[in-house]
């Protein structure tokens, strides 16, 4: 059986994608406890789908590599 393909630029565009559904993503008509869940799942999910989009990536004989630099910046 073969392996199939892992398109990495694709993967990387898939997780920018889904960081920036997270940004325009509407509150449910919830309250409560429930509210704050979808809230803090949508703050974990924006910075996790963000960090991977925004990783350099290295794909060497079947070993994916993620080079992830969480060092503060000037900006911040």
């Amino acid at each position: 059986m073969t392996e199939p393909m892992l398109d990495v630029d694709a993967m990387l565009q898939r997780f920018r994608e889904r960081a920036a559904a997270v940004r325009t993503r509407t509150l449910p008509p919830v309250g409560g406890e429930e509210r704050q869940r979808f809230i803090d799942q949508a703050q974990n999910d924006l910075m996790d789908f963000g960090i991977v989009g925004d990783a350099e990536v290295d794909l060497v004989d079947g070993v994916l590599t993620l080079r992830i630099d969480l060092r503060s910046t000037a900006d911040d």
